[in-house]
């Protein structure tokens, strides 16, 4: 048994002439955020912000870095060419979510790194469409897989996730959810937009609701097929909106051949990307939110829709009924019948959407904002020993 006058070997604490033990003075650190690019209304990059506002709230000096951005958040952070010289009180956590070259600047340098991975679509359900998006997609799954020797953290979206970082070779993983606040837009509606919503509804018709990238593996045209058959077995009148931008330039064109083949010009509404505002009004205004995606790393909009208490039937792929859990209908197959008989079935049976509306708020509420913060801060302190 030592007293206190005694130092206790490789504690690096110092008894002062008064007897108070001193703590040593730790070296600052700093977590910088390296990101291949930053945009506004992209779940990633208001995340990265969140992200970055939480460390520095912890005391750990934080800024944003990246390749290119939107010009509204150019102030946000700095190219990534300013890094400056490598820093040994310094780490960089690398925000994978597709291919870039930003990512061998990363890897070049000489500071320990931290990983927080978004899921990377596999190339091969963008080839046929999009070969240029595809190859950076194969060229972000191999760069993860490099930075795996050198991490010494991967922070996952989902468990869906984490298991990919696991096949990529990473060791030490954790599950938190994005830093955003999933259960309202966060702006009042758009008056216009639920007035025009409200107009169309008047009139009969369920209102049914897609959010994210206009892109092939997020299948939209598969739930263009499934309102055909819901629109002659269930609901003339039913509608079906896309909401979110294009991903390249055949795709979309294709998509829109497709609705008009099927006499559904007036029935589906593509909207291209909207503001927050407008967003919230679509949400507020459907009856069901459909998936029908081929692949989802967490899928943002089904905790969105599950937050207003819009009913979810999905396509259960992926990370799909890990993020849905019981509070939706997930679907082992894509079949328009089968699906559209379930969409029916949430639209039209009001004790299964009051169960649906409880089991949903109770799920979205497992990813509050709040908790995920205090989670990320607290495995990042521990990681670089802030």
């Amino acid at each position: 048994m030592g007293t206190m006058g005694h130092r206790t070997a490789g504690s690096g604490a110092h008894v002062v002439p008064d007897g108070l033990l001193r703590l040593p003075t730790l070296s600052p650190v700093r977590v910088d955020q390296v990101i291949p690019s930053l945009a506004s209304r992209d779940a990633i990059g208001v995340h990265t912000l969140a992200l970055t506002r939480a460390l520095r709230a912890a005391g750990i000096d934080s800024d944003i870095f990246y390749g290119n951005c939107t010009p509204d958040m150019a102030s946000q952070g700095r190219p990534v060419t300013g890094l400056g010289r490598a820093s040994r009180d310094r780490f960089l956590l690398y925000q994978s979510s597709i291919g870039s070259p930003v990512f061998d600047i990363v890897a070049a340098r000489s500071e320990p790194k931290l990983v927080n991975y978004h899921n990377i679509t596999p190339a091969s359900l963008l080839e046929p469409w999009e070969p240029a998006v595809a190859f950076e997609a194969a060229l972000g799954r191999a760069q993860l897989e490099r930075l795996s020797a050198d991490c010494g953290l991967a922070v996952a979206d989902s468990a869906f996730n984490a298991g990919e970082l696991a096949d990529a070779g990473y060791t030490d993983t954790a599950v938190v959810p994005l830093l955003i606040d999933m259960t309202h837009a966060g702006a009042p509606p758009d008056p216009a937009t639920a007035e025009r919503l409200a107009a169309e509804k008047s009139g009969g018709g369920a209102e049914l609701l897609f959010v994210g990238k206009i892109s092939p593996h997020k299948a939209p045209h598969d739930l263009v097929k499934m309102l055909s058959v819901y629109r002659r077995l269930y609901d003339g009148k039913a509608r079906l909106r896309l909401v979110g931008s294009p991903l390249g330039s055949t795709y979309g064109p294709a998509l829109h051949a497709f609705v008009h083949e099927l006499h559904l010009d007036d029935a589906v509404v593509v909207t291209g990307s909207v503001d927050a505002a407008t967003l919230e009004a679509h949400y507020r205004a459907a009856d069901v939110f459909v998936c029908a995606s081929d692949h989802e790393g967490f899928c943002v909009p089904i905790v969105e829709a599950m937050g207003h208490g819009v009913p979810v039937v999905a396509f259960g792929t992926a990370a799909v009924p890990e993020t849905v859990a019981q509070a939706g209908i997930v679907l082992p197959t894509k079949d328009p019948v089968r699906f559209a008989a379930a969409v029916a079935r949430v639209a039209t049976d009001e004790d299964l959407r009051s169960r649906l509306a409880g089991a949903s708020s109770r799920r979205s509420a497992a990813f509050g904002v709040e908790r995920s913060t205090a989670r990320f801060v607290d495995l990042v302190r521990r990681a670089v020993g802030a």
